[in-house]
């Protein structure tokens, strides 16, 4: 099968979250398993690439004022995989992806439009796909264009498209008066496409145009036709629920494994655990801590902000560290979290450290050397760092939402089974009595260890996701072109 991914960042070009992480890994284990896989990503100035040659010196995009002329580069071969990347530096060439500390760049809807576009007059050239496979909003309005402008295109006639939503907070959100700039018809501009509430959404548009539908989970699938989790899309969603599919994201253990990862003082496996304590000693002393002490340590990698939690553990963030425990937290984010994490270092300086930075290295000490992960996320799409704490031997304590639900299950030390600790009202209480119990749980080094080591053996590689994928595919191409009339909001 051919297929075409479409996407705003690929690890290891260019990254903002973990919608890098899945392009730049499900495409290859499609390649393994015999597919032909290429993927089109946007040539940013943070992208570095090896000598790239130019496949499509002028690829032509009409807008409303003028044409734009963009280029395609080819970045190669990788894993079994052909990258291209859609080159125009007036649109690309920037300091970031989406956006500065001020907010979203203001012409995002004509950057993506134009990448959107690219990608389908380059596939022609290129080689058409069996599906195209686009992720998110930035890639939403390929699905739009091929059932509208290009519906009558030859070349598309027996495509499908599969969207993916990463994360459905984000939509894309744009005034009315984008559709003519872009050369889309004001026809779409209705409540049953892509208005929403007097705004354009492209997700909406995906949504609906999209021949099948996934998401990086099964539980988030279903949350996500809800009003608590939709974002206002929920009816949307639920009037496509026959065509939606929850997929877990898989994790590249060629990364994350502390047998072999290059970031840790010390390699350690589910049968000789003797370097987890190395990695621990390395860990406190990387943030200013005692690495004498013996209490458990919790480790925090994430996002700063209350989608991930933090609201809740500002809450009873003087509680927690009045138990015994040692907390390190690595991240960015909102400044009230990241105030709030300076000050409990000042006020505790022997039992929370806190590092205000993006730091690789320091992700992966802390996957290794932390004894419990803290992800107490209001909602989770799917979350990778749980995964990679099962992969270390580091308990998950996690809300049960999403993928964080998914992937981990409730610890019963009655039978031995179970993978780490789960809560579920979105409270302050409930996270404080969580960790408590982790803590009581911890005292038995024996049942500990062997908590450890059920999640140390879980595996969540790509292999069986691709394969979940590979179905969808198929799905999508057994079944008549989707059609959009009057579905309700």
């Amino acid at each position: 099968m051919r297929i075409t991914f479409a996407a705003s960042e690929c690890v290891p070009f260019s990254k903002t979250g973990g919608l890098a992480d899945v392009v730049g890994a499900l495409p290859g284990a499609l390649a393994q398993l015999g597919h032909q896989v290429s993927v089109f990503v946007p040539k940013y100035r943070q992208t570095k690439l090896e000598k790239p040659t130019t496949v499509l010196r002028s690829v032509t995009v009409p807008f409303d004022d003028q044409y734009r002329f963009c280029t395609v580069l080819d970045g190669g071969i990788v894993s079994g995989v052909q990258f291209y990347f859609i080159d125009y530096p007036p649109y690309f060439d920037r300091d970031a992806l989406y956006g500065t500390s001020l907010g979203d760049y203001r012409d995002n809807a004509e950057r993506f439009a134009l990448f959107s576009r690219a990608v389908l007059e380059a596939s022609k050239i290129l080689g058409v796909p069996d599906v195209f496979h686009c992720h998110d909003w930035q890639s939403a309005l390929i699905p739009v264009l091929l059932r509208t402008l290009y519906a009558e295109d030859p070349a598309f006639a027996d495509v499908r498209t599969v969207f993916t939503i990463h994360n459905i907070g984000y939509q894309g959100l744009f005034p009315s008066d984008i559709l003519p700039l872009l050369m889309l018809p004001w026809d779409l501009f209705t409540i049953s496409k892509l208005e929403f509430y007097g705004k354009v959404n492209f997700l909406k548009g995906a949504l609906l145009y999209s021949d099948f539908i996934t998401t990086v989970s099964r539980r988030y699938s279903q949350e996500i036709q809800t009003s608590e989790y939709g974002f206002g899309l929920e009816g949307v969603l639920r009037s496509r629920a026959q065509s939606i599919a929850g997929i877990l994201n898989g994790v590249d253990y060629n990364e994350w494994c502390p047998e072999r990862d290059s970031f840790i003082a010390a390699h350690y496996s589910v049968g000789n655990l003797s370097g987890k304590e190395k990695d621990k000693k390395d860990l406190l002393r990387a943030f200013g801590l005692d690495d004498s002490s013996e209490l458990p340590l919790i480790g925090i990698v994430s996002r700063f902000a209350a989608q991930k939690g933090f609201d809740l553990i500002s809450h009873v963030a003087d509680r927690l560290a009045h138990e015994d425990l040692m907390i390190v937290a690595l991240g960015t984010g909102d400044k009230e979290y990241e105030d709030l994490f300076r000050r409990l270092n000042k006020q505790y300086p022997k039992k929370l450290a806190v590092k205000i930075a993006y730091d690789n290295s320091l992700a992966h000490k802390i996957e290794a050397g932390a004894d419990m992960f803290l992800m107490p996320s209001r909602y989770e799409p799917c979350g990778l760092n749980q995964i990679y704490s099962l992969r270390y031997g580091t308990v998950p304590i996690v809300r049960a939402t999403g993928g964080l639900d998914d992937t981990i299950e409730t610890w019963d030390p009655r039978n031995g089974k179970g993978t780490g600790f789960k809560f579920t009202e979105y409270s302050g209480e409930a996270l404080l009595d969580t960790v408590r119990l982790a803590l009581t749980a911890y005292k038995d080094k024996n049942s500990w260890q062997q908590l450890m080591r059920n999640g140390m053996t879980r595996d969540f590689s790509w292999t069986a996701s691709a394969r979940e994928y590979v179905k969808v595919y198929e799905r999508a191409r057994m079944t008549p072109k989707v059609t959009v009339d009057t579905t309700e909001d």
